[in-house]
C-alpha cells in the first residue's frame, strides 16, 4: 500500500507555522487598535450596570418603588423632549468612555521628591572623595547635578535604595583597598544600615555597581546532600560567584540553592579548614554538620573543648572512634592520630615502590574534628603536659597523601591562642558571627566584597576556600538533638542522619573474670604492639600515670577475644 504524502504544511511546514503565526498576531493587535473606542465603551457600560445593579441592591425595600417612579419619569420627560432620546444615548455614550477608561497609574519616568532628596545627599556625601580642585571639569561638585553620577538606581517599598551606579572620575584610586574601603562604608550608611550591600567595582569603566543582598535562608534543616566523596557542604551562599546548584528541602518545599562546597583529598590544595566566631555563632553547629558527612564514607575523632556535651549523641556510633573531652583522653586520641597518619603514609609509601595499590585501610578518610582545643592549651600548661595542639603537626603536614582531614573550631578572640602549624596549614577559612572588617581580612586573607552587619542568625558568616573569593555562608541547621529547646522537626532531622549504634560481633562474648584463676593473659593481634608493663603502685599512694598503651587502647579495632580453653 502506496504512503501518502504529508500535507504540505506539515512536511515544510515549520518556516510556514511560524509566518502565520506573526501575521496572526499582527492582525490581532491591528484590530485591537481600531476596536479599541468600541472596547472602551462597553467595559463602561458594563461598569455602570455594575453600580446601577449595587445601588439597587442597597436601597430599601420600601423605597424601590419611589426610584422606581423617578426612573420612568426621568424616561419620560427624555422621550417627549425634542431630540431628547439622541442626547440620551450621547450622554450615556460620554459615561461609559469616561468609565471604561484605563485607570492604571502612569509610570513615573524619575524619582519623587524624597527620592530625588535622598540621591542629592548621597552625591554630597561623595564630593570630597571624589573631587579634585585641578579638575577643569568635576563631575562631582557642591550643588552639582546628581542625575550624571547616578545613571541607574532603583528603590524597594520602604523608600530606600535597592540598586545603585556610581560614576566617578578616573583620577579616583580604586586600586587601593583603603580607598574602596571608604566609599563602601560610606555608601552602606547613607543607603540604609542594617543590610547587607554587594559592591562590584569597574576599573575600566570608572562605574561601581551597589546592590542589595537578600537575606540567606536560615531554614534549611541538615539532610543528605547530593555530593561525592571528598565533597563537603559548608553552607549556602549567593548565586553570583558560584555556578553550581544543590536540590534540597526547605521546610516543604524543593528548592535548588547554591552551596559553598569543600573539597578534600589527595588533589585537595585546602585539606584542612580553621572555623572562628564569637560564643553562640554557630562553629560547633557546623562541626555537626561536618561530622554527620564525614560518617557517610570515613571514621571521625572528636575533640569536645566546651564540655557541655554538644557531641553526645554521636558517642557509639559506627565510624566514630571517640568522643574526648578531657585531658587525658584528647593527648592519647591525638597521639594516636599522630601514629596512625605516620602508620598510612609508611604503608600507602611501601605499596608505591612495590607498583602495588595502596592498601584499603589507607583509603578510609580519616576526620579529626576538635573545638576550642585551646581550652586543653590552659589546662596542659597548668598541669605541665605537652601542648594537644602540639600533637596536630603530623595530621597537618602529611594529612592529605594520608586522607586524614583536620577541622579546628575555636573562638575568634583565641587566634593567637591557636599554635602555628594550626595557622600555617589551615587554608580554608570560615568565620561566623559578628565580626569586623579587620578581623574577616586578618583570618580569611581579603575581605569580603559585602559589609558586615552587627546582628547575625547562628550559622551565618563568610568562607573562603584557599585563594578563592570570598563568599557569604549560612551552616545548615544542626543543633544538638538532645537540647530541649530545640524544635522538635530540627532534632528529627539530626536524628535521622546518625548512624546506627556500634554493637559487637556476632558470637563475641566478654569472659567472665574467675577471682581464684586470675586475669586471663591477652595476647596481642597481629600488628599491634606489645604494651608497656605497668610499674607498680608507689607506696605512697599516689596515683600513677597511665601508659600511652593504655590510653591509646580504646581507639583500636577491637579484635576476637580470647578465652582459655577447658
Amino acid at each position: 500500500m502506496a504512503r501518502r504524502p504529508l500535507p504540505r504544511i506539515l512536511s515544510n511546514g515549520s518556516a510556514q507555522l511560524a509566518r502565520s503565526r506573526e501575521l496572526a498576531r499582527t492582525a490581532a493587535d491591528s484590530a485591537t487598535d481600531v476596536l479599541h473606542p468600541l472596547i472602551t465603551i462597553t467595559r463602561g457600560l458594563r461598569r455602570l450596570a455594575a453600580a446601577g445593579r449595587r445601588r439597587w441592591t442597597e436601597t430599601p425595600k420600601e423605597r424601590r418603588g419611589a426610584l422606581l417612579f423617578l426612573v420612568a419619569s426621568v424616561v419620560l420627560v427624555v422621550a417627549l423632549v425634542p431630540y431628547g432620546p439622541l442626547l440620551a444615548a450621547i450622554t450615556l455614550m460620554a459615561a461609559a468612555a469616561w468609565q471604561g477608561r484605563d485607570r492604571s497609574p502612569a509610570a513615573s519616568d524619575g524619582p519623587d521628591e524624597s527620592q530625588s532628596q535622598r540621591l542629592k545627599s548621597l552625591y554630597e556625601a561623595l564630593v570630597p572623595y571624589f573631587s579634585a580642585a585641578e579638575d577643569p571639569e568635576p563631575l562631582y561638585s557642591h550643588g552639582g547635578a546628581w542625575d550624571k553620577a547616578f545613571p541607574t538606581y532603583a528603590f524597594d517599598g520602604g523608600g530606600r535604595i535597592s540598586q545603585l551606579v556610581v560614576r566617578y572620575p578616573a583620577y579616583f584610586t580604586d586600586g587601593e583597598a583603603e580607598a574602596r574601603a571608604r566609599i563602601e562604608h560610606l555608601l552602606a550608611a547613607k543607603s540604609g544600615r542594617g543590610r547587607e550591600y554587594h559592591f562590584t567595582w569597574d576599573e575600566e569603566g570608572n562605574q561601581l555597581t551597589v546592590g542589595v543582598l537578600l537575606p540567606l535562608p536560615v531554614d534549611i534543616a541538615a539532610q543528605r546532600f547530593v555530593t561525592t566523596p571528598g565533597e563537603t557542604v559548608l553552607g549556602f551562599t549567593d548565586p553570583t560567584r558560584v555556578q553550581r546548584t544543590l536540590p534540597l528541602i526547605q521546610g516543604e518545599k524543593q528548592r535548588d540553592v547554591p552551596p559553598v562546597v569543600w573539597r578534600t583529598g589527595l588533589r585537595s590544595t585546602e585539606p584542612h579548614l580553621l572555623a572562628l566566631g564569637q560564643p553562640g555563632s554557630g562553629t560547633s553547629t557546623l562541626l555537626r554538620s561536618i561530622a554527620l558527612q564525614a560518617l557517610q564514607y570515613g571514621d571521625v575523632v572528636i575533640v569536645d573543648g566546651g564540655g557541655t556535651g554538644e557531641y553526645a549523641c554521636l558517642t557509639g556510633r559506627d565510624g566514630v572512634l571517640a568522643v574526648e573531652a578531657g585531658l587525658a583522653g584528647v593527648t592519647a586520641s591525638l597521639e594516636w592520630a599522630a601514629t596512625e597518619t605516620e602508620r598510612r603514609l609508611i604503608a600507602a609509601n611501601q605499596a608505591h615502590q612495590a607498583g602495588d595499590p595502596p592498601p584499603d585501610d589507607t583509603k578510609r578518610p580519616l576526620w579529626i574534628l576538635l573545638d576550642r582545643p585551646t581550652a586543653f592549651t590552659h589546662l596542659a600548661t597548668a598541669d605541665g603536659r605537652k601542648d594537644p595542639q602540639a600533637l596536630l603537626q603530623v595530621p597537618l603536614r602529611h594529612g592529605r597523601p594520608a586522607n586524614v582531614t583536620v577541622v579546628v573550631a575555636d573562638q575568634l578572640d583565641s587566634l593567637d591562642a591557636l599554635s602555628e602549624p594550626v595557622r600555617q596549614h589551615t587554608r580554608a577559612r570560615v568565620v561566623l558571627g559578628p565580626a569586623t572588617a579587620e578581623q574577616l581580612e586578618s583570618v580569611l586573607g581579603a575581605p569580603p566584597h559585602t559589609t558586615p552587619i552587627d546582628e547575625l542568625p547562628p550559622g551565618r558568616g563568610y568562607a573562603r576556600l584557599g585563594n578563592g573569593p570570598v563568599h557569604r555562608l549560612q551552616v545548615p541547621a544542626t543543633p544538638n538533638p538532645y537540647d530541649d529547646a530545640t524544635p522538635d522537626a530540627l532534632c528529627e532531622a539530626v536524628l535521622d542522619l546518625l548512624p546506627p549504634r556500634t554493637t559487637p560481633a556476632d558470637g563475641e562474648t566478654i569472659p567472665e573474670q574467675d577471682q581464684s584463676e586470675g586475669e586471663p593473659e591477652r595476647v596481642p593481634a597481629e600488628g599491634e604492639p606489645e604494651s608497656a608493663p605497668v610499674a607498680p603502685e608507689a607506696s605512697s599512694g599516689s596515683e600513677p600515670e597511665a601508659t600511652p598503651a593504655l590510653a591509646k587502647e580504646p581507639l583500636q579495632n577491637p579484635g576476637p577475644v580470647l578465652t582459655k580453653e577447658k
